[in-house]
């Protein structure tokens, strides 16, 4: 994949997941605003309602103690406000008809006791309809000559009044009750109950706080509590006078309304804040990997150059050893041949080590390398890996000193793989050594274990490679170089026989100063 194209992708892929976040983060505020439009609408009508039964709670008690004085027997006084007189003859049946239809009104005056609005009486009316039919025989009317006769039939029908008997208490109260202390006509308990009933019956069961001001002014109908608030405080007028006005507001106020709104859309917050993070982790994974692939491809490259170098080298000498050979005076020479077939095999064996080495790690991830174990010495097996190493020290003026200071050195593992370990550390120690190599190589018992040190005084190296230095094909970045001979498997295949061996094994390096490898490996009694 190209550079170009590679931060294309990415590129496409952050403005994708911003978008999808942006979206989440908006469909969450309008829910939330929703939320806040649906509650606000919720709580105007509950509050539209407590003010329509306030008043009709007072109301009704205004017209029960009017029922009450009538029973009592309060004396009135009727009047008519307007009668319809209407005159018929009929000749055929010779009668005359008379119909009248009347509204009267009655009223009738009370002590204040019974209201207790401060003033010495009131006057209160009712009103209700008479409806009378009187039906005269024309010959008697004839012979009187007016209508003082009493009439052969009369239908009388009395009908009361409730609609405009209704809007008449309605106004009577309204005008009485106007300027009446607002203590006096509901209570805080009669006020917390309506509102607790209608917002549950809305949908809005949270802890609320109120009160009725009286021209912006608080008044002793309120909760402990209250605060007015313009963020959460809802208002509504109570007690309407006849000219639809009031001085009298009924507010509400919710402390953790934004608590409660926030609970209503929980679960669809928090499902949109799942699937977003797990969006972003298989983002950020989908990068990671990306990145990742594309490192290996580049060492891969390297690798495949490097181990291609090092094929073409023990090729080349085996070509030019066998082209020798042919050459007549040569082969008559029995120690030439001996010495070039030895080259032969001896780049034989090299290209069958690296072969090997390539396979051993491959079976090592796929878990098929069968790998038997016996109780063996460490130090053993320490002084055996310098034998494989001390010839190529010696020519390079260096040395390997041994400080085995463990007294007990006896732990369960395969001879030959733990000897390739030691071995391969030993090979990195002089191969990045760039002066005459210098090792020492310690051991000593900590617990129930035994700790390897391999220290070298070599190139050392920087803090990033260490923590790569154990990866798969991972050599120090050079590209096509070869200086320093390899292909990256040597410490992989290191860490996974060490793991494999129930051990551990870090290392310490400065660059310009050296390493120090240290493997920890379990005892056994």
């Amino acid at each position: 994949m190209g550079r170009k194209l590679f931060v294309l992708l990415v590129i496409l892929m952050s403005v994708s997941l911003i978008g999808i976040i942006l979206v989440q983060a908006y469909f969450i505020k309008n829910s939330l605003q929703n939320e806040e439009n649906r509650f606000e609408l919720n709580v105007k009508h509950a509050l539209s309602w407590v003010s329509k039964s306030l008043e009709d709670k007072e109301f009704d008690r205004y017209a029960r103690k009017v029922y009450e004085l009538e029973k009592r027997g309060v004396n009135r006084d009727t009047s008519a406000i307007r009668e319809i007189l209407i005159k018929t003859q009929d000749d055929q049946r010779d009668e005359t008809i008379i119909y009248r239809n009347t509204i009267l009104e009655e009223s009738f005056k009370v002590p204040s006791v019974f209201f207790d609005i401060g003033v010495d009486s009131i006057s209160i009316s009712r009103l209700f309809n008479e409806r009378e039919t009187k039906i005269y025989s024309n010959t008697a009317l004839n012979n009187e000559g007016d209508l003082n006769i009493n009439p052969e039939r009369t239908y009388r029908e009395y009908l009361e009044l409730p609609e405009v008997e209704k809007k008449l208490f309605e106004t009577t109260y309204r005008d009485y009750y106007k300027n009446f202390p607002i203590y006096k006509r509901v209570s805080p308990e009669e006020v917390s109950d309506l509102l607790q009933y209608q917002l549950k019956e809305d949908g809005i069961d949270i802890d609320f706080e109120f009160a009725i001001y009286d021209k912006d002014l608080a008044t002793k109908v309120q909760s402990e509590n209250f605060e007015l608030n313009n963020s959460s405080t809802y208002g509504v007028s109570v007690f309407l006078d006849n000219n639809k006005q009031s001085d009298y507001r009924l507010y509400v106020d919710f402390p953790e309304r934004r608590k409660f709104l926030f609970s209503t859309i929980i679960k669809a917050i928090v499902l949109s804040v799942v699937f977003t993070l797990i969006i972003i982790i298989a983002y950020s994974n989908a990068i990671y990997q990306l990145i990742k692939q594309r490192k290996i491809s580049q060492i891969k490259t390297d690798f495949i150059n490097n181990m291609t170098h090092e094929f073409k080298t023990p090729i080349a000498t085996i070509n030019l050893a066998l082209d020798a050979i042919k050459n007549p005076k040569i082969i008559e020479d029995q120690d030439k041949v001996k010495r070039y077939l030895k080259m032969i095999k001896d780049e034989n064996k090299r290209m069958h080590a690296q072969v090997e080495n390539v396979l051993r790690i491959s079976k090592l991830e796929k878990n098929e390398l069968n790998i038997s174990k016996d109780r063996v010495k460490l130090h053993d097996l320490i002084e055996d890996a310098i034998t494989h190493v001390e010839l190529i020290v010696e020519d390079r003026k260096g040395y390997v000193k041994t400080h085995l200071n463990a007294s007990k050195s006896s732990i369960l593992a395969n001879e030959s793989h733990f000897t390739n370990v030691i071995v391969n550390i030993l090979d990195n120690a002089i191969k990045y050594s760039d002066d005459e190599p210098k090792i020492d190589v310690y051991t000593e018992n900590i617990g129930n274990n035994i700790l390897l040190k391999i220290a070298d005084q070599g190139n050392g190296m920087s803090k990033q490679v260490q923590r790569k230095i154990f990866e798969k094909f991972y050599r120090e970045h050079s590209g096509n170089v070869h200086n320093v001979k390899g292909h990256g498997l040597g410490l992989a295949y290191v860490k996974r026989i060490v793991e494999d061996h129930h051990g551990h094994i870090s290392v310490e390096s400065e660059k310009g100063k050296g390493s120090v490898f240290t493997i920890k490996l379990p005892l056994i009694s």
